[in-house]
């Protein structure tokens, strides 16, 4: 009885034992099925650890960005647009890891968790992507861009459909450079980083908006108020050198803007005071020394931080910071958001890229739509901000350069140290109801603000205007 008794709680044992085994096999298959099935060995998918086999990614138009043809990925026809897409489409291996080769690869291989990669009928043929992307804009803000590092950003701030992003340097997927990883001379620093989503920079002059933003909530006679500017302005700790050495002499807030007067709004930032500018940056989604804001995404890509901090700086560091200097960071893809934010009365209407999933059926799934991000300013603050940025266009820069838009925007030239060039900054968007646009233009190293980045913002602009209006 005794070893008949012991042989039932040994074989329940064995029972318990298979029963947590086979419970944790389960856990690991939901949890990394699509791991193990995306691994580069899967001779079904990848060859040479590359992904070759999987569905049609197509731009706006049904233009073929990247198709699978006997067994390998064949991209578009025009080198232009291949190098002006890589960062958006990403490489087969995976090294651009924000590409939407890896972010969708399990939709355009057709991995599902009942089949895995092979569909009923012993297919594996993958889904298609459609994309809001405009490839001839993409080749076009590329060709602006001249050869320089940096990146160009434009969606429809109404209806969240991005229509153009690029970043540089890049190079042609169909004839990688042989010394990519190799060379030593900078032409390909960060060449597989997405600058417009992961990249971060000083923003310069174009931090004025929010620190106009944080006047319009802090300082209730900010529009009654005067600046004089003398070429510098002193503070407690250390003296402020304005763009103009001569000075602006004495100005209104708006003509302060409409001038980018480094004196004044550093002046503005500090009556503001730290406390508030850094409540403020908070609220329009920076990370501080007080919060850490959610992610930003656009579809799956997640976007690098913005961060700005002036809880120990000194009066001198708050007045930089208030300009865009300091140790403010910005990212392209946040900076155009808040351009949404402006132009939409104080509420984005979220990016998108991915404007559909076709299956090999032709069912079109997971649509993208426009979707409400967060509110980052008060209907009134954005309406102010829009206006502001409208005189700088009237006033400043020249409505003549860009007709039929309604331009509102900012320039900004930013200091980066050492013996490199200013990073040059344009963002804005058009007030025009036929064509509602947000942009943001960084020319890495490039200059000035306005001798640099406008002009790239001209000639993409009004290529995407006429695109929108269908000429």
């Amino acid at each position: 009885m005794k070893t008949t008794s012991k042989r039932a709680v040994a074989l329940y044992a064995l029972v318990v034992f298979f029963v947590l085994g086979l419970a944790f096999f389960c856990g690991s298959l939901v949890t990394n099925a699509d791991n193990w099935a995306m691994q580069s060995i899967n001779k079904h998918l990848f060859v040479g650890g590359e992904l070759e086999n999987a569905g049609t990614i197509y731009d706006a138009d049904g233009t073929i960005l990247v198709e699978s043809k006997d067994g390998q990925r064949v991209y578009n026809g025009d080198a232009s647009i291949r190098r002006a897409t890589l960062h958006l489409l990403g490489d087969t291996a995976g090294i651009i890891s924000s590409g939407l080769q890896t972010t969708y690869k399990d939709e355009l291989v057709g991995y599902n968790f009942i089949n895995g990669v092979y569909s009923m009928d012993g297919s594996s043929i993958g889904n298609d992507l459609h994309l809001t992307i405009d490839a001839d804009l993409c080749a076009t803000a590329l060709r602006a861009l001249g050869g320089n590092k940096g990146t160009v950003g434009v969606y429809n701030y109404k209806t969240g459909e991005v229509l153009c992003m690029v970043s540089s340097p890049t190079y042609d997927p169909e004839d990688k450079p042989d010394d990519i990883d190799t060379d030593d001379s900078g032409k390909y620093d960060g060449i597989y980083l997405n600058r417009f989503m992961n990249g971060v920079y000083t923003p310069g002059s174009t931090f004025k908006l929010i620190t106009a933003a944080a006047a319009l909530e802090y300082l209730p006679d900010i529009w009654d108020q005067t600046f004089t500017c003398t070429g510098e302005y002193e503070t407690s700790g250390g003296t402020i050198i304005c763009n103009a050495r001569n000075g602006h002499g004495r100005q209104t807030f708006e003509e302060a803007l409409n001038n980018s007067c480094n004196v004044a709004f550093a002046q503005i930032g500090i009556e503001i005071g730290a406390e508030n500018m850094n409540r403020e940056a908070e609220k329009l989604g920076f990370k501080t020394a007080e919060s850490t804001p959610d992610t930003l995404y656009m579809d799956r890509i997640a976007a690098a931080q913005s961060t700005f901090d002036v809880s120990k700086a000194t009066n001198a560091d708050l007045g930089w910071a208030s300009i865009g200097q300091y140790s403010d960071l910005v990212n392209p893809y946040h900076e155009l958001i808040l351009m949404g934010a402006i132009a939409n009365g104080g509420t984005p209407i979220m990016p998108y890229i991915v404007s559909g999933v076709e299956t090999p059926s032709g069912i079109m799934r997971q649509r993208g739509s426009a979707q409400e991000g967060r509110t980052y300013l008060s209907s009134e603050v954005a309406n102010e901000l829009s206006d502001l940025m409208r005189s700088n266009v009237v006033n400043s820069y020249g409505d003549g350069n860009f007709p039929d838009m309604e331009l509102c925007a900012k320039t900004g030239t930013a200091e980066v140290g050492g013996d490199k060039e200013d990073h040059a900054w344009f963002v804005g968007f058009s007030r025009n109801e036929e064509t509602p646009l947000a942009f943001v233009i960084v020319v890495e190293n490039g200059g000035s603000g306005r001798g640099v980045a406008m002009p790239v913002a001209r000639t993409v602009m009004r290529a995407a205007c006429e695109r929108v209006r269908g000429e």
